[in-house]
């Protein structure tokens, strides 16, 4: 099967019906650049230390994070504002002090796979 795309680019397919699935899967552009966003969001290596951290311990205040990571507050609080916008952290106030965690299960998830990978190599 050959066709010429938007770009007049020749393309041709060898499994027909395997490309006709996948393309019927096929996720909208904003949804790839979402994702995109998500693992460029986790490509700091300040980000992937206050992930870690929070894989490890549930919920950690700006304060505790900047001790284990050995940077300041300001440094990390703007990471973590990333992250929050993101959806990757949540946050919960009690009184004066803001308590991180990681958003949801699939965070923690995406990031221990992570981990798996990059240990075994």
């Amino acid at each position: 099967m050959i066709k010429r795309n938007s770009d007049n680019f020749e393309i041709s397919c060898v499994e027909k019906d395997k490309v006709k699935s996948v393309k019927n899967k096929m996720k909208t552009e904003k949804f790839f650049h979402y994702l995109a966003e998500t693992f460029k969001a986790m490509s700091d290596p300040t980000r992937t230390k206050i992930i870690y951290s929070l894989c490890q311990e549930k919920e950690l205040c700006v304060r505790d994070i900047a001790t284990i990571i050995g940077t300041t507050n300001s440094a990390i609080s703007h990471q973590l504002r990333t992250l929050r916008n993101m959806k990757l952290v949540k946050y919960n106030k009690v009184g004066k002090v803001t308590f991180y965690s990681l958003d949801d299960i699939h965070i923690n998830n995406l990031f221990a796979e992570g981990l798996r990978h990059v240990e075994e190599e």
